[in-house]
């Protein structure tokens, strides 16, 4: 005779509730691609500058993602340029997008030498998006991303906005 004790169940319910919540996730999730939209400041002192950062978030996924929170490096001309935590909400369509602003500190000296030694004659600077997208996917808490890009001198600079 087999005796099953309440050990043993609670082991077999946990063991079934994870293997459910894994069941929802695809095990060939993409990694979403992140990129700039626009960039304004906000606020300024001699050290430090709050900048709002516009970002475009593209799911190549066929399941939507559910995002609790992102954590973001920024670098400009390969050297660090911001940081920046949001824990705002919001979902990312299956094989859609969707823009939001969050805000990032600066370094205003640091980033002033990156842009007076940028190229000029290019009118872009390269960036780097490093970070990590939070999620409520079962098991899955993290996305970690990395995308580079150009962007033009003039967005930095506050001379032409590129917001939709």
């Amino acid at each position: 005779m087999v005796r099953v004790t309440m050990r043993t169940k609670l082991i077999a319910l946990i063991g079934s509730l994870t293997l459910a919540a894994c069941t929802g996730i695809p095990r060939d999730l993409q990694t979403p691609e992140v990129s700039f939209v626009g960039l304004r400041a906000v606020e300024a002192s001699v050290f430090e500058q709050k900048l709002e950062l516009r970002l475009l978030v593209r799911n190549p996924n066929r399941i939507e993602l559910p995002v609790n929170g992102l954590d973001i490096d920024v670098e400009l001309a390969g050297e660090h340029f911001a940081h920046g935590t949001s824990a705002r909400e919001f979902v990312i369509p299956a094989e859609g997008e969707a823009e939001f602003d969050m805000n990032v500190t600066a370094n205003a000296a640091a980033a002033l030498l990156q842009i007076a030694g940028a190229d000029r004659k290019a009118g872009e600077i390269g960036y780097r998006l490093k970070g990590k997208l939070s999620t409520r996917l079962g098991m899955l808490r993290t996305i970690p991303f990395e995308q580079n890009g150009e962007l033009p001198i003039a967005d930095l600079l506050g001379r032409k906005g590129r917001r939709n």
